[in-house]
């Protein structure tokens, strides 16, 4: 069973209150650099895979895409996703992420926003995507970054007076499953290290474009001051390849 736990109440209802979740794109520190990874979106089929609200949804038809198809597990997520961002070209489907089972070719892209470090099976959604993207089809996901994801804590080294001295890395090479802290709640994530994200894409049959390792934007920044401390170690990894 995938665990859910975007449909516990309690921890719905404090993701609901993120800034992400309120204010959608513009809130998000790694938009700037994710949306410069998307290729020309007019006419394209897309899926987004771990969809939540929808927002991506809502963009990737801002920007004339034929139609976009949202997945997530989450009843919930979907809920809020129909409520935000629904409209022509939108459809939203209940599924895991490592359940998809669509036809070959059938995207012209593929994109998945902080959703794979939630995957077991990483190696076969990369597998998945690539046989339903069409050939020259671009595959763009943003995920939690290795650093980030190696020590379960996912948390500052502080002083005695509370200040923030580093971020500890710990335990890098072993992969797997890790139990965190998330809104309050634990939360099951997979860690993987740079090298196994990428090597995943590569055994799958991509050809990676560009990799990126972005600090919140400086308008990002400017409006939400509380996340200088971002600028210290890399939060998110972001990477964009394509189906030869």
């Amino acid at each position: 069973m995938k665990e859910n736990k975007y449909d516990d109440p309690g921890f719905f209802a404090n993701y609901s209150r993120m800034l992400r979740s309120v204010e959608g794109l513009s809130a998000a520190g790694e938009w700037e650099a994710f949306s410069k990874l998307l290729p020309p979106l007019q006419n394209k089929r897309v899926l987004d895979l771990g969809c939540g609200f929808g927002w991506h949804c809502r963009y990737v038809m801002e920007q004339q895409a034929a139609s976009v198809t949202g997945v997530d597990l989450s009843e919930k997520m979907l809920e809020k996703a129909h409520e935000l961002n629904s409209g022509p070209g939108i459809t939203y489907r209940q599924q895991a992420i490592e359940d998809i089972a669509f036809e070959d070719g059938i995207f012209d892209v593929v994109i998945s926003s902080l959703a794979l470090h939630y995957v077991e099976h990483y190696d076969v959604v990369c597998r998945k995507v690539f046989n339903c993207l069409a050939e020259g089809g671009s595959f763009v996901f943003s995920i939690e970054h290795p650093v980030f994801t190696a020590r379960a804590a996912q948390d500052w080294y502080y002083d005695e007076a509370g200040n923030r001295l580093h971020w500890p890395v710990d335990h890098y090479q072993g992969e797997g499953r890790r139990v965190t802290r998330f809104l309050g709640n634990d939360v099951i994530k997979y860690h993987r290290t740079v090298a196994t994200l990428l090597n995943g894409l590569l055994a799958a049959g991509f050809r990676i474009t560009q990799v990126e390792e972005p600090p919140p934007s400086p308008s990002v920044l400017e409006k939400y001051p509380e996340m200088k401390d971002e600028l210290r170690r890399p939060i998110f990894l972001l990477v964009a390849a394509v189906k030869p």
